[in-house]
């Protein structure tokens, strides 16, 4: 398996447009995996409660806020999503000195759902993870597969204010504070020598392994890496075509702007072949507390053959049940032990749908533009009306409980129509 992973964004002021922050992330998975969106509300729960994770178990906490995830679908975890106080993560797989551990801990993905269900902000969410990186580790198979494909992670962490990128290698890790402009990540580390938090044996770890001589400055991406910071900047890569793109719009950045360069197969960001583009997230999030964020989803592969649907958190929202994948509960060949030795079907409702539509606008020209045409009609429709509620919030609450449904429901019907 060669090392393929996604690529993550951030912008801010004054790099966007209207005092909001955009966070946009592709998740590279492989291509027959189903990716799907659901959403969890915000829960209590008993002393002494557990929580079985994707392979372990943990200790739970009193209290989880309401999340918006996009995952696959075998799994507990996710590649991206939000929480109901606008913060946003995704991760990335990174390689470098330290092997990545096949012994079952939790997953990068499970810890981009912890940091959301447990963190009220983008730093807190940072602290979250470190501490339970620390505490249970990472490792253990990131496929639906017994091959053995593991990686460390990277997180990009945002919220109202700023971001945070957190980079790790086994229980290690460093995190960079990001207070203005853009930022993206790829599978490669890129915290360099601007290190705001990290683990207190980090450098001294590094200094035993022969990587660091405790004299020159410390550079995280040098050190931990196999890579020269040098070399990750001129390589031909996704992150350096991801940093241009972005550069290209600074001041202008816009959801619209995002989802350009999410869809973008030029530079390799919308990835196609046996890793590819299998779910995409672009958030809209006003710095003002008093507005609401906006989080659009596809639940579909290839952002350029997808729509992007809005969500928006409101008491009572309902279960998104048409981009929800079956559940095998106890029966999960995921859950039983040997693992994987079965594939059950995942695919969910929308996922049925837009596996047809995409083969039509694969092999039949004509039919393929006006289906695209009808769905890019259908998303800017959309996004005018979310524009309303990002300038105005939330007047009626309870309009928005089936939002995301009813979304999927108007993109089926494009489908249907066609």
């Amino acid at each position: 398996m060669q090392p393929s992973s996604c690529d993550t964004f951030v912008a801010l002021p004054p790099s966007t447009e209207g005092q909001r922050i955009i966070f946009g992330k592709n998740s590279d998975r492989p291509c027959d995996e189903v990716q799907e969106v659901v959403y969890f509300p915000a829960r209590d729960y008993d002393p002494d409660e557990k929580l079985e994770c994707t392979y372990i178990e943990i200790e739970q906490v009193a209290h989880t806020h309401a999340v918006v995830l996009s995952r696959p679908a075998w799994l507990w975890g996710a590649e991206m999503g939000a929480n109901e106080h606008q913060v946003c993560i995704g991760n990335e797989a990174v390689w470098g000195r330290e092997s990545a551990d096949e012994e079952e801990a939790l997953l990068g993905m499970d810890l981009v759902r912890l940091g959301l269900e447990r963190a009220d902000t983008a730093e807190k969410a940072v602290d979250v993870i470190a501490e339970l990186l620390g505490r249970y580790g990472q490792g253990g198979p990131c496929m639906e597969d017994e091959c053995g494909f593991t990686y460390h992670n990277s997180f990009l962490v945002s919220d109202r204010k700023e971001a945070w990128v957190l980079e790790t290698s086994g229980k290690y890790w460093a995190a960079e504070r990001v207070e203005g402009g853009y930022r993206n990540i790829s599978n490669q580390y890129g915290i360099t020598t601007k290190i705001d938090k990290e683990h207190p044996e980090m450098r001294e770890y590094a200094q035993s392994k022969g990587w660091w001589d405790g004299k020159t400055e410390f550079n995280f991406a040098t050190v931990y890496s196999y890579l020269t910071t040098a070399r990750i900047e001129s390589a031909g890569s996704r992150y350096c075509e991801g940093k241009k793109l972005l550069e290209n719009r600074n001041g202008h950045i816009t959801a619209e702007a995002m989802m350009d360069v999410l869809r973008d197969k030029d530079s390799g960001i919308n990835m196609e072949g046996m890793f590819m583009t299998t779910g995409s997230m672009v958030s809209v999030i006003p710095t003002d507390p008093a507005l609401p964020g906006v989080h659009y989803f596809t639940a579909t592969p290839d952002p350029q053959r997808s729509i992007f649907k809005p969500f928006v958190f409101v008491k009572n929202a309902n279960p998104l049940k048409d981009t929800s994948s079956p559940s095998f509960g106890s029966n999960d060949p995921v859950k039983k032990k040997p693992r994987f030795q079965s594939k059950p079907n995942r695919k969910h409702p929308l996922f049925v749908k837009h596996e047809l539509v995409a083969a039509i606008i694969e092999f039949y020209k004509d039919r393929g533009q006006k289906i695209t045409e009808g769905m890019r009609q259908l998303e800017k429709e959309m996004m005018k009306e979310m524009e309303k509620i990002l300038q105005r919030g939330v007047e009626v609450p309870d309009l928005l409980v089936n939002l995301f449904s009813s979304s999927v429901q108007k993109e089926m019907s494009v489908y249907s129509k066609s």
